[in-house]
């Protein structure tokens, strides 16, 4: 049995932390939540309510101290939030560091790139539904600041950027047509070969064997990335039959026509529950 031993006590006003819209109830929970959000954290997690919270609710008044001199003095984002993971011990050192570097990553971003940072978070939890959404979003105002002048805009090749991850986004959400669109916005806007390849292979999974020869030949200026794309497909499909779970696969397709027929029957259903289990985890908000 794993005991874990927490400091201060357990609110009875929970602490809504800003930008995440989470409710949490110790000082446990906060480093928790901080940590597992650390790429969404700005300087609007740095006010007196939070400070007030530790000191009254969580009867740390020490830490709260310390909270309240960074607060006055403008200190950094990730000073403020490594200094309640380290009192609070709930975390190592390791990680508590890998935390300070994400935060000091966000550090002097435009709006625009933390923005795009908190939906790229989404897109590497596979959280494909939501990532669109807020990558529609995010280029929606870029448009708008672009054509009004709000804000300041960072360097053409962010927004390659949002639209190759909405390409890919798209791509696991299974819309190839979508996502090969994407990949071409982005391959126009800063010439990267990375979306133009992406862009290739997207016409390859979302066209017909038959339309993507014709897509093929009549654009015979890719004939050498097509002809590299097949060869990285066929290198993926010997990969595949490799695997210990296509060997599996075969075996209990061998299963179909003997007495253990049901087994095979049965495995199916499992296999198919968790493969829905995931596509709706994937395509969840």
């Amino acid at each position: 049995m794993r005991i874990t031993i927490g400091i201060g006590k357990y609110a009875k006003t929970p602490y809504i932390v800003p930008g995440l819209d989470i409710a949490v109830y110790c000082v446990e929970e906060l480093c928790y939540l901080l940590g597992e959000n650390a790429v969404l954290i700005d300087r609007s997690i740095m006010n007196r309510n939070i400070a007030e919270w530790v000191e009254k609710e969580c009867g740390l008044p020490e830490l709260a101290t310390q909270m309240y001199a960074i607060i006055q003095r403008q200190g950094s984002v990730s000073t403020f939030v490594c200094l309640i993971m380290e009192y609070t011990g709930l975390q190592d050192m390791y990680y508590i560091d890998s935390v300070r570097k994400t935060l000091k990553k966000g550090t002097g971003l435009t709006a625009i790139e933390r923005h795009k940072s908190q939906i790229d978070y989404l897109f590497t939890k596979k959280k494909f539904v939501s990532a669109v959404r807020g990558y529609k979003t995010l280029i929606e105002k870029w448009n708008y600041v672009s054509e009004n002048n709000t804000m300041i805009l960072p360097g053409i090749n962010v927004l390659a950027g949002i639209y190759h991850n909405l390409g890919v986004a798209y791509t696991g959400l299974m819309l190839y047509e979508r996502a090969a669109d994407c990949f071409e916005e982005a391959n126009r806007l800063d010439g990267n070969r990375e979306h133009f390849l992406a862009y290739l292979a997207a016409k390859r999974l979302g066209l017909s064997e038959t339309d993507y020869i014709a897509f093929a030949a009549e654009h015979s200026a890719y004939r050498d990335d097509t002809l590299r794309l097949e060869k990285a497909l066929e290198t993926l499909s010997e990969s595949f039959e490799s695997l210990s779970e296509t060997k599996q696969l075969k075996m209990r397709r061998n299963m179909r026509d003997t007495d253990e027929a049901y087994k095979y029957y049965d495995e199916n259903e499992r296999i198919l529950k968790g493969l829905k289990d995931s596509y709706r985890e994937n395509v969840s908000v």
